[in-house]
């Protein structure tokens, strides 16, 4: 869906694009259905990769599984670069990264065996969060750890995989900001908005975040140098925790664009799409101002179901649906977002989020006949 509502933007910049085409495992996916041309191929795929280099004046991503050893082999121009995403692409470098440049981030470790995960618990003290270092997200490679009698079940649970161990954060809120570089360097940054999880997968952001002024200024801070020490050109999702204390750490870093900024397609003069485009195209950065108070709301495939669905519908004054035009329906899965935008500047956010959990609460996933 990243890919579908970045060849939708395209069309806002068509003077300097003449044509988007995207590597993807499904056949007519997403983007190919809003206009893209489409490789069939796995992400990792290296002859897919070469394909799609030789018909490329620029490579991006959006999602950050793309094999990063082919990519450094190849001679067109990647944003971001193939050393951002390799910093990204593994938890543990990220972290380190974070760490070595001194930005805010928990207490963090390489776990190698079984005995370490318990040194290192010890040392942490619990709950702890055991996480995959490659391959994961929407908390599917994390295992909350809160008793001993769980250390053992976790590290089993990834099989082999390699792993870190975190301190967990006992959060009062998760934020984000979706942060902007173009290839000359200029910085932009969104502002900060309010992401509400269940399960791991993101169900609602409200934008602008309900915070002190003090914390909006330290999360712009902090977004701004850590897009100044990646160096990577694109659109970044910095991910952050708020403490007790209104202590600001950042969780995690997404080097594309973000489920979080969606609701930039109505709220901001630049959506988080174009600004990308712009980004990896050495254009100037777009405006980022929020223009209206903004809610999204992700729409997601329900438990025990999967196949074929009805088209869901909704019309309704300052509310905005986008499903991502997937055939088939699983459990979880993310089928498209609705923004309920205040267009008159004549609602508080607690307005929009009762207008966004009456109609969530309308929404049904339902068979195809």
């Amino acid at each position: 869906q990243l890919g579908m509502m970045i060849t939708e933007a395209a069309k806002n910049l068509s003077e300097h694009i003449s044509e988007i085409i995207v590597l993807d495992p499904t056949e007519n996916c997403p983007a190919a259905q809003a206009g893209a041309k489409q490789i069939v191929g796995d992400f990792k795929d290296e002859l897919a990769i070469l394909k799609l280099a030789e018909r490329s004046d620029i490579i991006t991503y959006e999602i950050e599984s793309g094999n990063t050893d082919v990519l450094s082999k190849l001679k067109a121009e990647i944003e971001p670069s193939p050393s951002t995403l390799s910093i990204i692409q593994d938890k543990l470098s990220q972290k380190t990264f974070l760490s070595e440049n001194e930005l805010p981030i928990s207490q963090f470790y390489e776990i190698t065996y079984l005995d370490n995960l318990r040194e290192k618990i010890n040392e942490l003290g619990l709950p702890v969060l055991l996480k995959s270092r490659r391959d994961a997200y929407d908390g599917r490679g994390n295992f909350k750890i809160t008793s001993p009698d769980e250390v053992e079940k976790a590290y089993q649970y990834f099989d082999g995989k390699s792993l870190m161990v975190e301190k967990f954060v006992n959060f009062k809120m998760e934020v984000s900001v979706i942060a902007a570089r173009n290839t000359k360097g200029d910085i932009a940054t969104y502002p900060l908005v309010e992401n509400i999880h269940e399960n791991n997968i993101l169900k609602m952001t409200i934008a602008p975040a309900r915070v002190s002024d003090n914390v909006i200024k330290d999360a712009g801070k902090i977004a701004k140098k850590t897009m100044e020490v990646l160096k990577g050109a694109g659109v970044f999702g910095i991910e952050m925790f708020i403490d007790q204390d209104d202590k600001i750490l950042i969780n995690e870093i997404a080097p594309r664009v973000h489920n979080s900024g969606h609701h930039t397609l109505q709220s901001c003069k630049t959506s988080q799409f174009e600004q990308h485009l712009r980004a990896i195209l050495g254009l100037e950065l777009g405006s980022t101002d929020l223009v209206h108070k903004t809610v999204m709301c992700n729409i997601l495939g329900p438990d025990g179901f999967e196949g074929k669905y009805k088209p869901v519908q909704l019309e309704k004054d300052g509310v905005y649906l986008k499903m991502y035009r997937k055939d088939v329906s699983k459990p979880q899965r993310k089928l498209g977002h609705f923004n309920v935008v205040d267009l008159n500047d004549s609602k508080d956010v607690s307005e929009l989020l009762e207008m966004a959990d009456e109609i969530k609460n309308s929404i049904s996933i339902n068979q195809l006949d």
